[in-house]
């Protein structure tokens, strides 16, 4: 039997029901917004640092799982504070446990926004998607014709929002497998990047300062970040210009 949410188009739910997971995504993301915005901030990890740190020390198994759900919750409904995880995450665990941790939890949630969307619209998206044109029209063919170096690309540009790199997959119909391995494998340059602002993040409130996240557009970090985005082109490129060749 085959896996219903691997399909491009799911089966089509009648009334509200078919509505019912994004706005449930979309109410608990507006509802957080509003009300989380003050509380997942360096500054509470500050004043909380200590606790966090004894209670790592009596309940470390307890703390991963309540870590992993929270960031889980946090991107699943896009709420504020994604940043100040993963940066937490290398505070709490280290450069090692921390990516890893960091990686599990996003791709968990980003999966959960990619089969909320799916589920709630999928076949509606599905029909509006394919009867589009212009720039949608591109991006569908692009993804249907290179889907695991588009996907690729979507996780390692910094500059794409990782809420769109979330919803637009699931909007074109991608497979659920693809998705699941290439934004596990894309993240890992920006995971390793804010955990490792979290490693030293003790010595930063040390001195009385907040983490400086502008690090990941350093030249020495950014740049390997675009060279891994050239190698996922190329395929693309390679593709692209080969027809070319043959009219020659």
């Amino acid at each position: 039997m085959s896996d219903m949410t691997d399909s491009p188009n799911p089966a089509p739910k009648t009334g509200l029901a078919r509505y019912l997971p994004l706005i449930a995504v979309v109410g608990v993301a507006l509802l957080g917004a509003v009300t989380l915005k003050d509380y997942l901030t360096f500054d509470t990890l500050r004043d909380n640092r200590e606790a966090l740190l004894a209670f790592r020390e009596a309940n470390f198994a307890v703390l991963v799982a309540l870590f992993i759900a929270i960031y889980v919750v946090i991107v699943a409904f896009s709420l504020p504070g994604a940043a100040v995880a993963s940066v937490t995450g290398g505070f709490l665990f280290g450069l090692v446990g921390g990516t890893l941790f960091n990686v599990v939890s996003a791709t968990i949630g980003a999966t959960a926004i990619f089969l909320a969307a799916r589920w709630g619209l999928g076949s509606f998206l599905t029909a509006k998607i394919e009867s589009a044109g212009g720039r949608v029209q591109m991006l569908k063919t692009a993804l249907r014709q290179n889907e695991i170096e588009v996907l690729l690309l979507l996780r390692l540009v910094p500059a794409v929002p990782f809420f769109v790199a979330n919803l637009l997959p699931a909007l074109v119909g991608v497979k659920l497998r693809n998705y699941l391995w290439t934004t596990a494998l894309g993240i890992v340059p920006g995971a390793i990047v804010f955990t490792w602002i979290g490693v030293g993040l003790g010595e930063v409130f040390d001195r009385g300062e907040d983490p400086d996240l502008s690090l990941l557009w350093e030249p020495h970090v950014i740049g390997p970040i675009l060279g891994l985005c050239a190698l996922a082109a190329m395929p693309i490129l390679v593709k692209t210009l080969r027809p070319a060749k043959r009219q020659d």
